[in-house]
Formats: C-alpha cells, sequence, structure tokens
C-alpha cells in the first residue's frame, strides 16, 4: 500500500516554475492600482493646478500658512499673510488652492 502511494506521487508532474511567481505578480499589481496610481494620479492633478495659480488666489502653504498670491514668477510666487506682510515661497511648496468665496485669509 506504501509503495502504491509513493509510486502515484513520482509519477504526478510538478507545475510549472512561472506558477510559482503568480502570487508575487499579483501582490504587485494589487500594489500598483491601489497605492502608485492613485498617488500618481493626486501628484499630476497638484502639479497642474500649480502651474494654472494666479494673482488673487488664496492659498494654503505646505507649512499651513493661508494667504493671497500678489505676484507669480516662474519657481517662486509672493504670497501676503497679512495687510503689509508678503512673502516669497517655492511653487511646489502651496499645498492646495481655496474655492473662490471661501474664507477670507487677510479680512
Amino acid at each position: 500500500m506504501m509503495l502504491d502511494f509513493l509510486a502515484a506521487g513520482a509519477g504526478a508532474a510538478a507545475p510549472p516554475g512561472w506558477v510559482q511567481f503568480l502570487p508575487i505578480i499579483g501582490m504587485v499589481a494589487i500594489f500598483w492600482f491601489l497605492i502608485i496610481r492613485p498617488q500618481m494620479r493626486r501628484q499630476k492633478d497638484h502639479q497642474a493646478r500649480i502651474a494654472a495659480i494666479k494673482r488673487g488666489d488664496q492659498v494654503v502653504t505646505a507649512g499651513g500658512l493661508i494667504g493671497k498670491i500678489t505676484r507669480v514668477d516662474d519657481d517662486y510666487v509672493e504670497v501676503e499673510l497679512a495687510q503689509g506682510v508678503r512673502v516669497r515661497a517655492v511653487k511646489s511648496t502651496i499645498g492646495d488652492i481655496l474655492p473662490p468665496g471661501g474664507k477670507a485669509a487677510n479680512d
């Protein structure tokens, strides 16, 4: 009886080597669609919004400061934080653009 079991096991073909990589490929695909792809989409959207920034927009910097754009250069923006208080910031540090009609930062 034991010899029949060993003979049956020896005759069975092992699965191909590439089958062992299917779980890894599946995990990479899940990682791509759930984490990497949405992050790339958010980054592309943020870059497009920063490129379209204009004078008069209300923004929030990455540091949490809220102000109004008074001047736009290629790489820098000038943000008015309060009456007469202006700072120069790198464009890429603008975290968000507040919609018009939102709570005013300088009032």
